[in-house]
């Protein structure tokens, strides 16, 4: 029995058909990647996976996209794309579409991955209780866990686009600059690949450090965001230093943010494209410091479980083991 599963975000959509037995077990058949902007629609970007094989009959389909989810239908956040589960039906064709928000399809996948995918910023109090997941990567994601009696029960958020809430002087600076350009400044402009470039920027010309010529350059030619990364992790270049370093303290605010709005006492887990490469300097300090700093509740803080998700294809598990309950 065939079903399809899929990951829409605003850079890739990732794609694939897996194969359930009759114990429920999920054998990927076969899986392809797309960059998302060269479709005109979802439709088209799963017509151009499907071409590429012989089409199988498929029984259930589950696709998590970037973007509010309601009444099947959703207007994606980072692309030019309006999806709906009835169009899909019809374009597929299947007799059992769903259309969930990928934070809430990633949540699924990374509740199932293996310690070893798995790598621990704290390791706190293990309980059972509530959990929540962000994920940065060409947005912010944030999806909550609420655990009730034996079940997860998954709850879907647009949490990345809530209001940025400046620490410090230095962030209120950053908070100002980004008003100029953007007017309301949500948490997605700071946490995500634009945002680190959005913070790069403001460092930039503000006149924190004079920019690099050479980093300059390569930001012609080579995605700006991967150059801030790649330039602070290497430690060639202050100004991209100190911007991963405003990134990642700012993650880690919002991250304790989350876990405190849920009390997440079963843990925080961190998704998403960005904190994998980054992994080292998360793991270096400063997200957790600044996921502690709340105050009162700081003794709660570090008690609780962290985990960063290093298996960048937990959305598209998570969507088939969906997409295979449906069946």
């Amino acid at each position: 029995m065939i079903v399809l599963a899929g990951d829409v975000g605003g850079t890739k959509t990732a794609l694939a058909l897996f194969d359930k037995d009759e114990h429920g077990g999920l054998r990927l058949v076969r899986d392809g990647t797309l960059p998302s902007r060269e479709s005109a629609s979802l439709e088209s970007a799963v017509e151009h996976f499907l071409a590429a094989g012989r089409p199988p009959a498929i029984a259930a389909v589950c696709l998590g996209v970037a973007g509010p989810v309601v009444d099947g239908r959703c207007v994606a956040t980072n692309l030019p794309w309006v999806i709906d589960e009835r169009v899909l039906r019809d374009a597929i064709p299947s007799p059992r579409v769903k259309l969930l928000n990928d934070l809430e399809v990633a949540a699924h996948g990374v509740l199932a991955l293996p310690e070893t995918d798995l790598r621990t910023l704290q390791t706190g109090v293990p309980r059972r209780g509530n959990q929540v997941l962000i994920a940065a990567g060409t947005g912010l994601g944030e999806a909550l866990i609420i655990r009730d009696e034996e079940h997860r029960i998954v709850i879907a958020s647009e949490g990345g686009h809530g209001d940025f809430a400046a620490r410090g002087d230095l962030e209120e600076d950053l908070l100002r600059y980004l008003r100029k350009e953007f007017g309301r400044v949500s948490l997605e402009r700071v946490l995500s690949g634009p945002g680190l470039f959005n913070v790069y920027r403001f460092l930039r010309d503000t006149g924190w450090a004079k920019e690099s010529p050479a980093v300059a350059e390569r930001m012609r030619t080579t995605d700006p965001p991967a150059v801030v990364t790649e330039m602070a992790l290497a430690q060639s270049d202050p100004l991209c230093h100190k911007a991963l370093d405003m990134f990642v303290s700012a993650y880690g605010a919002e991250a304790g943010n989350l876990a405190l709005k849920a009390l997440a006492v079963g843990g925080v887990l961190v998704g998403g494209g960005i904190a994998p490469r980054i992994i080292e300097r998360l793991a270096a300090g400063g997200f957790v410091t600044a996921f502690r700093d709340k105050g009162r509740l700081a003794p709660l803080l570090e008690s609780l479980p962290i985990n960063v998700a290093l298996n960048p294809r937990a959305p598209l598990l998570g969507a088939a083991r969906v997409a295979a309950d449906m069946v």
